[in-house]
């Protein structure tokens, strides 16, 4: 199938960075039918005139191209392989794209069902938070068929700058427990760093200045760091989701028989935040735990 002016694309999971992702394919002309479990929380893109859709059902009846980024694997499973779910409902030789982080394994089961049903599925996790989903300049980790993603090529640019097919079916979710695995003991460093310049009774926005852009520099520490240093932790990445991608990457890298001593501690503290109260909070939001704040 040919990207062109009359695809149609279904968007389901309109949340913090799907309402942007799916904003950003509205602007570039396509017309965008969505789902999301709370309809509220996609009334902005159905005022600037998205369809909206009941079901999922009757959304993948409709689409060409159908995009999923929903919470956990639970979620991800219930969308495509329920018996409302989009495999039993979409049309012959759509394109289904799950940019949810969720199971390699579970992204190879969809992948052979929807072979079954001549329907091209490719995983595509993505990373770069609210941030990069609002500015379209997300990284996109995609498996499956090389043909289908490049198919779907013209779309993953209008969301992402960053664009790489990584391999076979699943191989775009290991990519993201890469990504994961890195941010995870990253972001600890990060949290030290900032309480450590605050106690020595430095001025931490001009720590940051110095070490942002040096051997330390690092997403988080350009992105989130000013964030903590505001007292600002509201969602860019839920700390809930932190936690549920952190335990799929430890399955996985338990069942490679390798060892991730900073991967354990990083979710031993995240799950001590969430015990707290603030699995609702940003993954910035560690900091008010090295600092003592809770």
């Amino acid at each position: 199938m040919a990207v062109n002016a009359n695809t149609v694309i279904g968007f389901i999971g309109t949340g913090v960075m799907g309402k942007s992702m799916a904003g950003h394919l509205m602007k570039a002309g396509y017309r965008v039918h969505i789902y999301n479990r709370t309809k509220e929380k996609a009334q902005e893109l159905i005022d600037a005139g998205a369809v909206w859709n009941d079901t999922v059902a009757a959304l993948a009846a409709e689409a060409d191209v159908i995009i999923t980024m929903v919470g956990y694997p639970k979620d991800v499973e219930e969308t495509y392989l329920g018996e409302g779910g989009i495999l039993l409902h979409a049309k012959e030789d759509a394109y289904v794209i799950d940019m949810t982080t969720s199971s390699p394994i579970l992204a190879k089961r969809i992948y052979e069902e929807a072979k079954k049903r001549n329907i091209h599925a490719l995983d595509a996790p993505v990373s770069g938070g609210d941030i990069g989903a609002r500015e379209a300049r997300l990284a996109i980790m995609v498996g499956g068929d090389k043909e289908a993603f490049d198919a779907m090529q013209p779309i993953f640019e209008k969301m992402g700058t960053n664009i790489i097919h990584q391999g076979p079916a699943g191989s775009g979710q290991h990519t993201k427990m890469c990504n994961q695995i890195a941010i995870a003991s990253g972001m600890i460093g990060v949290c030290e760093a900032m309480v450590y310049a605050k106690r020595a009774g430095l001025d931490p926005e001009n720590v940051l200045r110095s070490i942002s852009t040096g051997a330390a520099g690092s997403f988080s520490l350009s992105n989130l760091a000013p964030r903590m240093l505001k007292g600002d932790f509201a969602p860019g990445f839920y700390i809930k989701h932190f936690i549920k991608d952190m335990n799929i990457a430890l399955e996985a890298a338990e069942e490679m028989g390798m060892m991730t001593p900073g991967l354990k501690l990083a979710k031993s503290l995240y799950e001590e935040l969430a015990a707290k109260g603030e699995e609702n909070s940003g993954t910035q939001a560690l900091y008010k735990l090295i600092d003592g704040q809770i």
